[in-house]
């Protein structure tokens, strides 16, 4: 069986010994992979267990295991990985998963941050996510910001006032009790 993170490989050799405990992932890509197989597999424990001491405090179990037991996993695409210095020990994976909830196609498209711990194991820190449409692509997801373009040229703060009191804009004008 193909594991369900998507490396190509078979599950037994991929993150099968990571769910296990037989096996520590040896990058934050391999932990984000291994996460993403155990909710495919609604192995809450290991969700739990690969969440630093400190991201502890609000992980609600039973909607973790609702989420992961009711989602139907599709997929999971690894976007971009940064690897921190050796120093810091730090890496961040952008990556969408996709399921299928109540009968519509979703994407999960979230950014994550990592660190390995002294022992050695790749901990979740926290995620920066957000959820839409499947196929919708992240970029019509987000209205681009907009250029403004002004009718009139833009009045400094030391320019001379616009209504010709011969003071500077800041002094007339331009203050908030004008």
């Amino acid at each position: 069986m193909n594991c369900p993170c998507q490396s190509q490989q078979s599950f037994e050799t991929c993150c099968q010994p990571f769910l296990t405990g037989s096996a520590l992932p040896e990058t934050a890509e391999k932990l984000m992979r291994s996460r993403y197989t155990a909710f495919t597999q609604a192995d809450v424990a290991y969700l739990k267990k690969t969440l630093a001491p400190e991201s502890r405090h609000d992980f609600d179990e039973a909607a973790t295991r609702k989420w992961a037991e009711t989602a139907k996993w599709k997929g999971l695409q690894i976007l971009a990985t940064v690897k921190g210095t050796a120093q810091d020990k730090k890496g961040t994976v952008e990556f969408i998963a996709t399921y299928e909830a109540d009968g519509e196609g979703l994407d999960h498209h979230e950014v994550s941050e990592f660190r390995k711990a002294e022992n050695g194991q790749w901990l979740f820190v926290e995620g920066d996510g957000h959820t839409h449409a499947e196929g919708e692509g992240h970029h019509h997801h987000h209205e681009k910001p907009q250029t403004v373009q002004r009718e009139a040229p833009k009045i400094g703060r030391n320019d001379p006032c616009t209504c010709g009191s011969g003071k500077k804009y800041k002094k007339c004008c331009g203050t908030d009790a004008a």
